[in-house]
């Protein structure tokens, strides 16, 4: 016998026919996760008989049949005017009455007592929704905050229209599916009170590269439909599957969210938009330990359907636990080619117009649509630069057609963001102000080749993509690693054949993940209010400003390392210039003025220094944290600039004081060879570091007498100069002979692959490349053809 409605409890994921994708997850998860620390909601859901019997009453299904048979493809209007017809249909029939005596009698069951104020949601779940290859996310509604059964009865209707709203009937023709196929669900839930707590989205892959080593979370205040429709920019978390499965810290990365608003409970409108306050948006809306039970929860959850997941989470703000709103399989980059690569090149830049962040890894190309309603999507033209506040389900009929998007509000798993991974299109999300500083009718470059902030450009820039095959790489006599800076794109860069990371600078995580002198957040409070202004604007989500430094240090070590493990991951200690440090928020006040900062104060000579040492253990907290706490051991130090052996004692005793221990956990503390006198006393160098890595930039610099920020001289830079070879022989002998690492992270080998043949030929252990220098290079010492 049909049934009208089922409980959660008794349904499966075999139960997609009857009761759709999102209910059928809720109920396989209450059945077989429960006892794995799965929370979910009680509730029971109408079943798609229902709904086809529903249909059936006054012929409603062949009129919406019709309806929809008459409709031509991309015809916003019509699309709109038809929708709309349908849903007026729908609204206006009643439920049948054994329908509505089933929810009445199930209702009665879940909440027994209305007056405790416990409302319920209503939300929808299509046959077709939450497949493997296709998400459907968005395209029916959900009602909140539902209360009595007047309500419920009415949301059900609601929730049947749906099925028809302008977004879910384009939706399905693009997927090609028949829309008499599928039929709808309605699960009634009881509410998490996360109006009062928190909610967000969880991604078992990293979204953007497909990267399956680390869980991505956003959170934010109050219930979740803000963030999902792009209205606030939340926190990002990136948790790092290993360390969890050790039961180690496993945060990798924090960003801090502007979260300006979020959505509670009404008392007129069952919900409302309210702003929050300053000093809520400066905290992060989670704790590191909520943080890794969601990414825990998230593992559990990929496991069990084996796949990886899109998860809806909410925390109540009563009784402070975490909550499953919904699981569905993750249909972008589980779905993409695994042996290809595409890699878009930004070959030159323009006027910067706007950023946000980045959505895609692609680069489009055109002229700017400022639509500021649904009302002027038809005025949408194949190849435009869709730019607006945010976007929603209805806009989808026309966001096919853009070559790029570009929204002011909105993160990454935003409905904006969701939508262009799945269409392939570049979007910029979060700009802020792009409906303003982006004029109708120019053209403009959207670039989210970038790393994670994705730029809009004024003019059409030059621009290129290489697909590259992956299948199999020819084998070299040494290793080829890569030279690497932003975290923000290791998990993107780690997907090209490498043998791990030769050079990754803790510059580019100091200035741009930090940007404050060292000095002035262990003196924070003898600095001028402008200055502590600053800072506390920066450090915002973090416990005081020394825990910011050391956090973000070790978020992008970690990053690092995590992308590329079990590869050596090499970390070059800070090797900023007087110049540069004083360029950072409360540099000055630290600083020298040096007449050439390139051959000053840097290196060594600052670790050892009284006047820094304190800054230089900050850095060492941060990877000794990396390493031991989080059980990264596949970081190696590199130390920049040391000029006598003296200098080289003194720091690997600073580095013994501080925990850092060549041997200690398989640590090993490498030595950057780029002065001459390095490599003339290589064997005594040796005798101190477990090997060198070559700055061929340096070496080439101060074997020549050259300085390479000097245009008038710059044609006379050359790696591959007689003088300066006979310094990498010395080096790369010296090593061998002692049976000692070597490898190099200068540019020179990226520039010039006769260089790095001639460095193959010598025997050195790796080049390290940049990384869109690799392929090329690779393939080219192997004698094959690009």
């Amino acid at each position: 016998m049909e049934q009208d409605i089922v409980w959660f409890e008794s349904i499966g994921m075999h139960d997609i026919p009857t009761v759709g994708g999102k209910n059928a997850s809720l109920g396989e998860m209450i059945k077989n996760l429960s006892a794995a620390g799965i929370q979910v909601p009680a509730g029971f859901a109408t079943t798609a008989q229902a709904y086809r019997h529903f249909l059936k009453q006054d012929g409603l299904d062949s009129r919406i049949n019709q309806a929809l048979s008459d409709l031509k493809a991309g015809d916003v209007d019509a699309l709109a005017q038809t929708g709309a017809e349908i849903r007026r249909w729908i609204l206006h029939t009643p439920l049948y009455p054994e329908l509505e005596q089933a929810i009445c009698a199930a209702y009665e069951r879940l909440i027994p007592n209305p007056k405790d104020g416990v409302s319920v949601a209503v939300r929808s779940s299509a046959t077709a929704e939450d497949l493997p290859d296709a998400s459907f996310a968005g395209q029916q509604e959900s009602m909140l905050n539902v209360n009595g059964i007047e309500e419920v009865l009415s949301a059900v209707k609601s929730v049947f229209a749906s099925l028809y709203t302008d977004r879910a009937i384009s939706y399905r023709t693009h997927q090609g599916f028949n829309h008499a196929d599928v039929a709808l669900s309605a699960g009634i839930q009881r509410m998490v009170r996360s109006d009062i707590g928190s909610s967000g989205v969880i991604f078992s892959i990293d979204t953007e590269t497909g990267f399956d080593q680390a869980v991505f979370i956003t959170s934010s205040y109050g219930l979740g439909e803000c963030l999902v429709q792009g209205q606030v920019n939340p926190d990002e978390f990136y948790v790092y599957k290993p360390a969890l499965a050790q039961k180690r810290p496993a945060i990798l990365r924090r960003s801090l969210g502007t979260k300006l608003i979020k959505m509670v409970y009404d008392t007129d409108d069952a919900v409302k938009t309210v702003e929050v306050a300053e000093s809520e948006q400066r905290k992060f809306s989670l704790t590191d330990e909520e943080v890794q039970n969601l990414a825990r929860m998230a593992v559990t959850i990929e496991q069990h359907y084996g796949r990886p997941m899109d998860i809806e989470w909410a925390k109540d703000g009563i009784d402070g636990s975490l909550y499953i709103l919904q699981a569905r399989p993750e249909t972008v980059q589980s779905s993409a080619e695994k042996n290809v690569i595409y890699r878009y090149n930004l070959n030159e830049t323009g006027k910067l117009l706007a950023q946000g962040r980045a959505i895609g890894q692609r680069i489009g190309v055109g002229v700017v649509r400022v639509v500021e309603d649904v009302k002027q999507l038809s005025t949408v033209n194949d190849g435009d630069v869709l730019v607006t506040d945010m976007t929603d389900p209805d806009w989808e009929p026309v966001m096919k057609k853009a070559s790029a998007i570009v929204t002011n509000r909105g993160g990454r798993t935003c409905h904006a963001a969701i939508i262009a991974r799945e269409l392939g299109v570049p979007a910029v999300v979060g700009c802020g102000d792009a409906t303003r500083k982006l004029s109708a009718g120019e053209t403009v470059t959207v670039s989210c080749a970038e790393g994670d902030m994705g730029r809009v450009y004024a003019g059409q820039l030059d621009h290129s993509v290489r697909e590259i095959k992956l299948d199999s790489m020819p084998t070299l006599p040494f290793k080829i690693t890569m030279n690497v800076g932003n975290p923000e794109r290791c998990f993107d860069f780690q997907r090209i054949p490498n043998h791990g990371v030769g050079l990754a600078r803790l510059e580019f995580i100091i200035s741009n993940s930090i940007g404050i002198h060292p000095k002035a957040l262990l003196n924070y409070e003898d600095n001028d209010n402008q200055t502590k202004s600053l800072i506390d604007q920066r450090i915002g989500g973090y416990a005081d400003p020394l825990d910011f430094y050391i956090k973000k240090l070790s978020e992008g070590i970690a990053t690092l390392a995590a992308a590329f493990a079990p590869k050596t991951v090499i970390v070059r200690l800070s090797d900023f210039k007087s110049n540069e440090y004083a360029n950072m928020i409360g540099g000055q006040e630290y600083e020298p003025r040096e007449e050439n900062p390139m051959i000053g104060f840097r290196g060594a000579s600052r670790y050892i220094s009284e006047s820094f040492r304190d800054c230089f253990e900050l850095e060492c907290a941060a990877i000794r944290y990396v390493r031991n706490e989080m059980g990264l051991s596949n970081v190696w130090i590199m130390v920049p600039f040391v000029r006598t052996l003296g200098e080289a004692d003194q720091v690997i005793d600073l580095l013994k004081l501080n925990g850092l221990q060549s041997g200690q956990d398989d640590l090993k503390i490498i030595m950057m060879c780029e002065i001459p006198s390095n490599a003339l006393l290589a064997e005594d160098f040796l005798q101190r570091f477990d090997g060198f890595s070559i700055g061929s930039n340096d070496l080439t610099q101060l074997c020549l007498g050259l300085d390479r920020d000097s245009g008038l001289i710059a044609q006379l830079f050359d790696e591959r100069d007689p003088a300066v070879k006979s310094l990498l022989h010395l080096a790369i002998q010296s090593c061998n002979k002692n049976h000692k690492y070597v490898g190099i992270c200068g540019q020179g080998p990226s520039d010039h692959p006769d260089l790095a043949r001639w460095l193959m030929e010598e025997g050195i252990t790796s080049i390290s490349l940049n990384p869109d220098s690799v392929i090329e290079t690779w393939l080219y010492l192997a004698g094959t053809e690009v």
